[in-house]
């Protein structure tokens, strides 16, 4: 079995559709047990995963967010009663029924109910993606499914598949009650009216998108995963005003000056973190693959593995939640507007605008919470090479490449991101600063969840 495994696994690495280390071997256990297996189909399902948010129309960061949320918790739910020392978060979210249970005393493997698990639920999220890109899923499930099936009694793959099909149905009809289902079909709502006051956010003239609307003006009250963070008090934003004395001015000034200097370096962490949903994995999806980048080197068992995927996605998830309540509660202008009405009509920001209001950065937020939970599992000292974008050729609009980049720790790595949008000059510093911060919450809240028995 340990043969089939590692050739299955480093098959999918030469046709470069995964990467992933062939080291660890991956067994059939019994409910519970002390045996490690291996992370390795967990990498390769969170793989999947952002293949296929990159490669479904109609992606954005919103949609992705939420899809990581529930697709990173059935990977949890498909394996934790495997471990000896995880427990389930069955009951523990907002609204969440109490989910299915391993039959006592019953023989399960772990990596077949992970697989049929992660297979169900990508297909439930992304029913819109094309016959291409779903056979993608259908064929890395079948080939995951017949390794690890191989030296299996029948009765353990039929109950295995069975549960983990059995966990995705239970997550996704409860995800359906949470406000953003289908939201992939209505990203741009007709019927939402904008706000005209001084300091609005108006459509950008040089924008990522040619909507003349905003991006899920309703998203902020859609349901949150972790049920303290519905409860986290939207933080006070600085006024608006026009007055070239005022805190507003100073801020929007920093950035316009800022614009006018860039290094070289500058504008490589400006294009690097840029994240643009519509030739990305988007940032939610970019917080994901670190996870994946740190299970790689941190090399722990599949429980663990699991519980890393979950916790990232339910950060990201009610991150953007949070974001988009604070946004769409401001509803807030970005620098471009304020610039070339106060301070200079010719600036062009480095960075093409995203179709939503500024105020909180949804990088900066997404990234403090991914950081959070990823520091709380592997320390503060985590050094990792980040390569999510090493391949992509030279952005030749702003004739600049795309580097990898390393850090000392995740909270390095989020911060980094936060001061990106900074620096492309489609964000003020105090978007990133106060995004940094509710992050950061947010992140804690997920931490705080009972994830040990």
């Amino acid at each position: 079995m340990k043969n089939s495994l590692k050739h299955f696994f480093c098959s999918i690495f030469v046709v470069s559709l995964f990467f992933f280390s062939c080291t660890s071997d991956v067994m059939p256990v019994v409910t519970p047990t002390p045996k490690i297996i291996g992370a390795e189909t967990a990498i390769s399902w969170a793989e999947m995963t952002n293949f296929v948010a990159k490669k479904t129309t109609s992606n954005t960061p919103t949609y992705a967010s939420r899809a990581l949320g529930y697709i990173g918790l059935t990977m949890y739910e498909t394996v934790v009663h495997g471990s000896l020392t995880q427990k389930s978060l069955s009951g523990q979210l907002s609204e969440m029924p109490f989910l299915t249970v391993p039959d006592r005393g019953a023989t399960y493997n772990w990596v077949i109910a992970m697989n049929a698990g992660q297979a169900a639920i990508i297909k439930k999220f992304y029913p819109h993606a094309s016959e291409a890109v779903t056979g993608m899923i259908t064929l890395q499930a079948s080939e995951i499914l017949a390794a690890a099936s191989k030296e299996e009694k029948p009765d353990v793959v039929t109950r295995s598949v069975k549960f983990g099909e059995t966990i995705a149905n239970e997550i996704f009809e409860w995800a359906k009650t949470d406000g953003g289902d289908g939201s992939y079909a209505r990203n741009f709502p007709t019927d939402y009216v904008m706000p005209t006051s001084p300091g609005s956010w108006t459509v950008p003239v040089r924008g990522q998108t040619s909507s003349k609307l905003p991006l899920h003006p309703y998203w902020g009250k859609n349901r949150n995963l972790v049920r303290a963070d519905a409860f986290l008090f939207t933080p006070p934003m600085i006024p608006h005003s026009d007055d070239p004395q005022s805190q507003c001015y100073a801020q929007f000034l920093e950035v316009y000056s800022k614009n006018k200097i860039l290094t070289d370096e500058e504008k490589e962490i400006a294009v690097w973190w840029s994240d643009d949903p519509a030739e990305t994995i988007a940032p939610p999806g970019h917080s994901y693959n670190l996870a994946t980048i740190t299970l790689k080197k941190a090399q722990p068992d599949l429980f663990k593995a699991a519980e890393t995927y979950a916790r990232v996605g339910l950060s990201v998830a009610d991150a953007f939640i949070n974001c988009w309540r604070c946004k769409y509660t401001y509803f807030s202008q970005r620098p471009a507007a304020y610039i070339a009405r106060h301070i200079d009509a010719s600036y062009i920001m480095f960075w093409p605008e995203p179709p939503f209001p500024a105020f909180i950065s949804g990088h900066a937020t997404q990234a403090a919470a991914a950081a959070t939970v990823l520091t709380d599992l592997y320390g503060n000292n985590f050094s990792f090479t980040d390569n999510t974008h090493e391949g992509r050729p030279n952005n030749a609009l702003r004739g600049t490449a795309y580097r990898s980049r390393s850090f000392n720790s995740f909270w390095e790595a989020a911060e980094e991101s936060a001061y990106s949008r900074f620096l492309g000059g489609i964000h003020a510093r105090q978007d990133n600063e106060v995004g940094l911060a509710e992050g950061r919450k947010i992140g804690r809240n997920v931490n705080a969840l009972t994830w040990k028995k």
